[in-house]
């Protein structure tokens, strides 16, 4: 694409363009700031200004706006009028989505980009589904947490299927890198809305032990836990009460490292209705305080109390959630 800006023709020396009278930029009588603007810059602006004003749908417009947003690829009237140019002519979409990844590949972080593609995408319906998951795939190949390309994803199996791979694929992210909280949220998306798994009730005991497994991997690794929480969404009698969340708890807390987030997730179990094992209780008492200072009597309250001192970067929240605790 640099070639090609590199390469370009003045459009004063052409002579397809010879009729097209060119319409500066208005900045007013006394602007504030006058920007200087490359050569180049301005006479494809002045250009695209006046084929914008006379509405002119035409191959040499398309060619003219994709030089522009080239130049500018922020510039959202000229995305807009390209679309319209499309449509006018009935181009090749196909086409255009390598455009779009032509632009992509220096400038993924556009929405402008993004809507476009969108656009074109659900001009061609079901056969996009492919090409939008592979190029959603390959930016996120090297930029695992682009949102846009998640949300595109997103968007193109809601709205043109695909479903089939995508936890697979979720897999895949991570076991490259288990940290990847981009690819636990797509996970818990794809189980909750994809039509052929059965909703979140019908995934969650595999889900369980498939969490279990990453959580005991890497314990001081939060998306897990927190994944593990949304599986039991809107049922947390469900959660208080099944065996497998409080094992996982126990283990952590027995290993006496990395151990801050089960004793986050003890705390919200026994705040809501949990009964411990003195199992709990012994662990709890094993990690102690730096001082060797008793710890309360109300497993509560002691979960607290070790929180406050061992995750200091939250430790007035700790506080305050003592606070609320009955004596």
């Amino acid at each position: 694409m640099e070639s090609e800006l590199e390469d370009w023709l003045p459009l004063s020396q052409r002579e397809e363009w010879s009729d097209v009278t060119p319409l500066p930029q208005d900045d007013g009588p006394n602007p504030v700031v006058l920007i200087a603007y490359k050569r180049d810059f301005q006479e494809t602006m002045d250009y695209f200004r006046a084929i914008y004003q006379a509405d002119e749908r035409s191959p040499r417009a398309l060619s003219l706006s994709g030089r522009a947003i080239c130049l500018n690829p922020g510039n959202y009237t000229v995305w807009h009028f390209r679309r319209l140019i499309l449509a006018a002519l009935n181009e090749d979409l196909h086409k255009e989505l390598d455009f779009v990844e032509q632009i992509a590949s220096v400038n993924s972080k556009n929405y402008q980009l993004w809507h476009h593609r969108r656009w074109i995408a659900e001009k061609l319906g079901t056969d996009a589904t492919i090409y939008e998951l592979q190029f959603t795939k390959k930016i996120l190949s090297t930029d695992a947490k682009h949102y846009h390309a998640w949300s595109h994803r997103q968007w193109v199996l809601q709205t043109l299927g695909g479903w089939k791979d995508e936890l697979d694929y979720c897999h895949s992210l991570l076991e490259e890198d288990i940290f990847n909280n981009s690819a636990w949220n797509q996970r818990y998306f794809v189980i909750t809305r994809s039509p052929f798994l059965g909703g979140l009730k019908a995934m969650r005991k595999s889900e369980v032990r498939y969490i279990v497994e990453a959580i005991l991997t890497n314990p001081e690794n939060e998306s897990p836990w927190r994944y593990l929480r949304g599986l039991y969404e809107g049922d947390t009698e469900g959660w208080v009460n099944d065996p497998e969340i409080s094992s996982v708890c126990l283990k952590v807390l027995s290993s006496k490292s990395n151990y801050i987030f089960a004793l986050s997730m003890l705390l919200d179990l026994l705040c809501n209705g949990f009964q411990p094992s003195q199992d709990f209780k012994d662990a709890v008492e094993a990690l102690g305080t730096s001082d060797n200072s008793p710890l309360d009597s109300n497993l509560a309250r002691a979960v607290c109390t070790v929180l406050e001192e061992d995750d200091s970067l939250r430790a007035n929240y700790w506080r305050w959630r003592k606070s609320k605790l009955p004596l």
